[in-house]
């Protein structure tokens, strides 16, 4: 049944978020040319060109293919100097079936320039042609690539790190959780950066208020993204697809928690935070006022969305440097 309830957030969102606003009403949408995953991804690749483009150059960035069990995974390896003090693996958003490294470049790019570190970005296999846990277990298969050849590639995988944003923020949690429950050491995980993840909440007061077209994020939007993921008859209960009935509370790795004041995930982020701080887990929890879910990808017009990836790079270097 379709209700009126939910808030009208774009009454309330700040005037930077209005600006990306305003910018999709200027322009003619990339709209997909039907309902198939490729269309949709396709759409989406296009739209995020825009948004990646005048990137900040590097020291050097290469395209790595790795081998795992079910499929080669391309990788893109960015090094803002030549030498750094600590890899950090990035899994991208898109609700587990939209996105690659090019739609996220800009913020991987960010992200190696802000932290100093040579981020990984994981072209991990998209769903539903790729069922959970395939994408966890191809991140794992990476670090351990990137583990064992890190003299080959002069990389520090003495120290690491995950980040992610939305689907990528539960992925790269759950991939933790994966290595340290299955006792696989790929090196010291010194911090975990998590931009408005989702962690297996199935209903909140945020999901009840907010989400809507503009967003990609009604609730039906949301049960497509986890069917396509679990499948039909997967379950929402699994430990690293619903976090939280993963073991919490203990050898967790400092975490920065961010999310958007506008997002149905809100509840994720602030469950998750809440959580870990009871539990004494490392934690800084940072809301962004006034802005939508994905607000991570409009830096080139919004200096929340650049100094957000700033804060998370900030995180990261702090846990490395004290």
């Amino acid at each position: 049944m379709k209700t009126t309830n939910k808030i009208n957030v774009l009454d309330l969102i700040s005037p930077e978020m209005q600006k990306v606003i305003q910018y999709y009403e200027q322009q003619t949408s990339v709209e997909p040319t039907d309902e198939s995953y490729a269309a949709q991804r396709l759409a989406y690749n296009e739209d995020r060109r825009y948004w990646n483009a005048n990137a900040p150059e590097l020291f050097r960035v290469e395209d790595m293919t790795v081998k795992t069990a079910k499929c080669d995974v391309v990788t893109r390896v960015y090094h803002p100097i030549e030498h750094t003090p600590a890899t950090l693996f990035y899994l991208h958003g898109g609700g587990f079936i939209l996105g690659n490294l090019d739609t996220h470049d800009r913020i991987m790019r960010l992200l190696a320039l802000y932290s100093g570190c040579t981020v990984i970005g994981v072209d991990y296999s998209l769903s539903p042609e790729a069922r959970y846990p395939q994408a966890i277990e191809e991140a794992v298969a990476v670090c351990q690539f990137y583990s064992q050849h890190a003299e080959k590639y002069s990389l520090n995988m003495h120290r690491i790190g995950f980040a992610g944003d939305s689907a990528g923020a539960m992925l790269s949690l759950a991939t933790v959780l994966w290595l340290r429950d299955k006792q696989i050491y790929c090196g010291d995980v010194c911090a975990v950066l998590l931009w408005y993840g989702l962690y297996g909440l199935q209903d909140s007061s945020s999901r009840r208020l907010y989400g809507g077209e503009w967003d990609g994020l009604r609730r039906e939007d949301l049960q497509e993204y986890d069917n396509a993921y679990l499948g039909e008859q997967g379950s929402r209960e699994e430990p690293y697809y619903c976090l939280f009935n993963n073991d919490l509370t203990r050898d967790i790795p400092p975490c920065f928690i961010a999310s958007a004041e506008y997002d149905p995930l809100l509840d994720d982020s602030v469950t998750l935070f809440q959580t870990f701080q009871s539990h004494k887990i490392p934690c800084e929890y940072r809301m962004y006022p006034g802005t939508l879910h994905a607000f991570l990808h409009y830096s080139r017009i919004m200096p929340t969305a650049d100094n957000a990836i700033r804060d998370g790079a900030e995180y990261l270097k702090k846990q490395l440097f004290g």
